[in-house]
C-alpha cells in the first residue's frame, strides 16, 4: 500500500535523558552529528563530520509579536527515537524508499515568560533536519511570526550555485557559480561545491502553513533564514500549537549523493490521500508551443489555437503513438487582451465557441488518450478560489484527471483582495497566503480525483509524499525561455538543474523541442542544444508528466530521434546518478519501474566530451540491447545541432560505454533486457 511502512526496527523509542546545557544526535553511521548548545544568549547548534566541523554554532528559534524576548536558554528533557523503515511511493523516482534516521527531541524552555519550543532533529547518514514544535501553544491561542533566527553558519571554502531571490521574484532565474561570500539574498535548494570535496545542499521540507525560506548572508560564510513576508511585514500567522517547516541540510562527497538523497520526502508525512491509482504517469503532447511560437494565440480570433479542429488533430496524433494526455491551452474566456495583467477576467468554466470541452474529452477518450485541463489565474487567487470548485466539477464530469495550473504575474506577486477603492491588495508569490491557497486547491482537485501540475508555483519541498496528487511543478527556467529569446537557456543549464532546482522535486520542464532553430540565426533566439539532448532530457529531468513538446508535424521529419520519445518511461523503480560536475556534465541512469529495463541520460555543457560509462548497474545476470541516441559527429549546438545517429550494441554489467557528446550535445539511451 502506497505510504504505508513495508518493514520496520527501532534501536530504541521515548528514551528520555536529564536535562544539561548541550544535547547531541548522530547519523546511523556515526559520520554526522548535531548538537544543541544553550547559553545566555539563547539556543544554538553545531554539526561536525567525521569529527571536523561542518556547521558552527548557528542560531536557533523565532520571535513572536508581543511576546517575552527573555532568551530560551535552558534543555529541560530530552527525547530519542530512531527508525530504520522503508515505504513505497505510488509513482516516483524511485518506488521503495528507506527512511534510516536517528532523533533527538529537544525540549526548550527560558525564564520570565519565554515561549518554550521543542526543536526536533533528525540526523540521516546523508544529512540532517530540524523543526520547532510550539506545542504548548492554548488550542485558540494565536501568534505572529516576526522573525525566525535560524543561521547556517558554514565552515570551509565554498562556491554556491543560486540565483538571487530578487525582491523577491517567481522562480525563473539562470543559475549562477559564485564564491560564498559574493552571495546577497538566494533561493533554496542552495547548493555549494566545497573546496574539500563536500557538498551541501540547504532547503526545507514540508512547507505548509508557513512562509517560504529565501537564505540571506549576513556575514562570512554566515547566512540566515529569510522569509517570505505578508504585506503588513509579519511573516507568519498561526493559531494553536504548531510545527515550522524542516530546515534541511544534504551533505554528500559528490553531486550524486545530493541528486539521490530522499531525505526531503523522509521528512515529510505519509500519504494522506489514500488510492490514488486512477492517476497514471506518462507523455502528453498539447497547443502550447506554437503559442510560444506565434503560430497561433491563446485569445480568441482567426489565430486562436484551442479550436476544435486543432485539437482533435493533437488528439489523433496522441493516440496514434500511445501518449495519454493531450493539454489545451487558451480554451476559456479571460485571454483576450493583457491577460497577465488582468487574471481576475478568467473564466474557469466558459469555453471560447470554437472549443467543445464535452465533446472533445469524449473524443479523446475514445481514442484512449484524455484532454489535460489548464487554469492560468494571471495570479489572481481570489478570482481563481472564487470559482475553483466549480472548475474542478466541470473537469470531473467530463473525466479530466490533471490540470496544468499557472500563476503568471511578472511582478513576482500575487493578488489577495482588494482595497476599498478598488485597487488590488499584493502578497508575495511564495508567502505564506499563496503557500496556503496551494494545498487548499490540490486538496480541492484530490476530492475530484484531479492531480495537479503547478506553474509559477510555490517551490517543492516533497509535499508529493503527503499529497501525491502534487504531481510535478515549473519553478525554474524551462523550455519557454528558449522560445522567448530573453537570451535562452544556455547549454550548462540542463547540467544544473539536478544538483539545485531538481533536488526539490519534479520539474515540468516540457522537453522534446526538434525544431530547434524555428527559422532563428541567432543562437540567443533559440534552443541551445542538439537534438540529442533533448531526448537525455527525458531521464536527466524527471517528472512523472512528461510532454513532447514540439509540434507533430517536426516528429515526423525525425522519427529515428522520436522513437526514445515513445519507448521512454516516465516512473522509475530506481535513479542512479552515475558521473556529473555541476555545471559541466551529468550521466543519470533510471529503471523502469515494474520491468527490467534500464534508461540512461547525458548531457554537456558548451565543452565538447567524451564520458567511460561503468554499466554496472544493469542486472549481472542479464544482458542488454542498448540501443543507443546520439550526437553525429560533427554535432554542435552552435553550428550543427541536427546531426544525430544511433546505434545498437549488445552489453552486461560488466562493460564501460564511452558516451561521446558534442557541444550543447547528449546521449539518451535504452537499454532493453534481453529475454534468453
Amino acid at each position: 500500500m502506497a505510504g504505508a511502512a513495508m518493514s520496520s526496527v527501532l534501536a530504541f523509542s521515548g528514551q528520555a535523558v536529564a536535562a544539561d546545557d548541550s544535547a547531541c544526535v548522530s547519523s546511523p553511521n556515526q559520520a554526522l552529528t548535531f548538537c544543541v548548545q544553550t547559553g545566555a544568549d539563547g539556543a544554538h547548534y553545531v554539526v561536525s563530520r567525521n569529527g571536523q566541523p561542518l556547521i558552527a554554532p548557528s542560531a536557533l528559534g523565532l520571535t513572536l509579536r508581543d511576546r517575552s524576548t527573555t532568551p530560551v536558554n535552558r534543555i529541560v528533557r530530552v527525547t530519542r527515537d530512531s527508525k530504520d523503515a522503508t515505504w513505497e511511493q505510488p509513482w516516483g523516482e524511485q518506488r521503495v524508499i528507506r527512511d534510516h534516521h536517528n532523533e533527538a527531541r529537544v525540549s526548550l524552555a527560558g525564564r520570565r515568560g519565554a515561549t518554550p519550543y521543542d526543536l526536533v532533529v533528525r540526523v540521516f547518514d546523508d544529512g540532517f533536519g530540524f523543526r520547532y514544535d510550539y506545542k504548548s501553544l492554548g488550542a485558540q491561542e494565536a501568534v505572529a511570526i516576526t522573525d525566525e533566527a535560524t543561521q547556517f553558519n558554514l565552515i570551509g571554502s565554498y562556491d554556491a550555485w543560486w540565483y538571487p531571490a530578487r525582491g523577491p521574484e517567481r522562480d525563473e532565474y539562470l543559475y549562477q557559480k559564485s564564491p560564498l561570500n559574493e552571495v546577497g539574498l538566494a533561493e533554496t535548494p542552495f547548493t555549494l561545491e566545497g573546496a574539500g570535496g563536500t557538498y551541501l545542499s540547504i532547503h526545507e521540507a514540508a512547507l505548509t502553513q508557513y512562509a517560504s525560506m529565501n537564505l540571506k548572508r549576513t556575514g562570512e560564510n554566515q547566512f540566515k533564514a529569510d522569509l517570505m513576508p505578508w504585506s503588513d511585514g509579519t511573516l507568519v500567522y498561526r493559531t494553536g500549537p504548531f510545527e515550522t517547516p524542516w530546515r534541511m541540510v544534504l551533505v554528500g562527497d559528490s553531486p550524486a549523493a545530493l541528486a539521490d538523497s530522499r531525505i526531503e520526502l523522509n521528512l515529510n508525512e505519509p500519504n494522506k490521500l489514500g488510492d490514488i491509482s486512477w492517476f497514471q504517469p506518462g507523455k502528453y503532447v498539447g497547443v502550447w508551443w506554437e503559442m510560444h511560437l506565434n503560430k497561433s494565440t491563446w485569445g480568441s480570433g482567426e489565430m486562436h489555437g484551442a479550436n476544435n479542429a486543432n485539437v482533435r488533430r493533437y488528439i489523433d496524433f496522441a493516440a496514434a503513438n500511445g501518449f495519454n494526455g493531450v493539454l489545451v491551452e487558451g480554451w476559456n474566456l479571460g485571454w483576450d487582451g493583457d491577460w497577465v495583467a488582468n487574471g481576475d477576467k478568467f473564466n474557469f468554466t466558459q469555453s471560447y465557441p470554437d472549443f467543445d470541452l464535452p465533446g472533445l474529452a469524449a473524443y479523446a477518450q475514445s481514442k484512449g488518450t484524455n484532454i489535460i485541463g489548464h487554469h492560468e489565474t494571471g495570479g489572481a487567487v481570489p478570482n481563481y478560489e472564487a470559482q475553483m470548485e466549480a472548475g474542478y466539477d466541470l473537469y470531473q464530469s467530463v473525466g479530466v484527471h490533471v490540470i496544468k495550473t499557472g500563476y503568471v504575474r511578472p511582478s513576482g506577486t500575487i493578488v489577495r483582495g482588494f482595497n476599498a477603492d478598488g485597487t488590488p491588495q499584493h502578497e508575495w508569490f511564495a508567502g505564506q497566503y499563496r503557500v496556503e491557497h496551494e494545498l487548499r486547491a490540490a486538496l480541492e482537485a484530490a476530492q475530484r480525483n484531479i492531480a495537479l501540475n503547478a506553474h509559477e508555483p510555490v517551490k517543492d519541498t516533497g509535499m508529493r509524499r503527503t499529497y501525491p496528487t502534487m504531481i510535478s511543478r515549473e519553478g525554474a527556467r524551462g523550455q519557454e525561455f528558449n522560445a522567448w529569446g530573453r537570451p535562452t537557456n544556455p547549454p550548462e543549464h540542463v547540467t544544473i538543474l539536478p544538483f539545485t532546482r531538481m533536488l526539490a522535486g519534479p520539474m515540468d520542464y516540457t522537453p522534446g523541442i526538434f525544431d530547434l532553430t524555428f527559422g532563428k540565426t541567432d543562437v540567443n533566439e533559440r534552443v541551445q542544444s542538439t537534438l540529442a539532448t533533448q531526448l537525455a532530457l527525458y531521464v536527466v529531468l524527471y517528472s512523472p508528466v512528461q510532454m513532447a513538446a514540439d509540434l507533430p508535424e517536426n516528429y515526423a521529419k525525425h522519427s529515428d530521434a522520436f522513437q526514445f520519445i515513445l519507448d521512454v518511461p516516465t516512473d522509475w523503480e530506481t535513479t542512479r546518478t552515475l558521473d556529473s560536475k555541476i555545471g559541466d556534465y551529468t550521466v543519470i541512469a533510471r529503471q523502469q519501474r515494474g520491468g527490467s529495463d534500464w534508461f540512461l541520460g547525458a548531457v554537456t555543457d558548451e565543452q565538447a566530451r567524451t564520458l567511460p560509462v561503468k554499466l554496472d548497474f544493469l542486472d549481472p545476470a542479464k544482458r542488454y540491447e542498448a540501443q543507443i541516441y546520439r550526437d553525429a559527429p560533427g554535432a554542435d549546438y552552435l553550428t550543427n545541432p541536427y546531426a544525430f545517429e544511433t546505434a545498437r550494441q549488445i552489453v552486461t554489467s560488466h562493460d564501460v560505454l564511452n558516451v561521446a557528446m558534442g557541444p550543447g550535445g547528449g546521449q539518451a539511451i535504452r537499454f532493453r533486457a534481453l529475454n534468453e
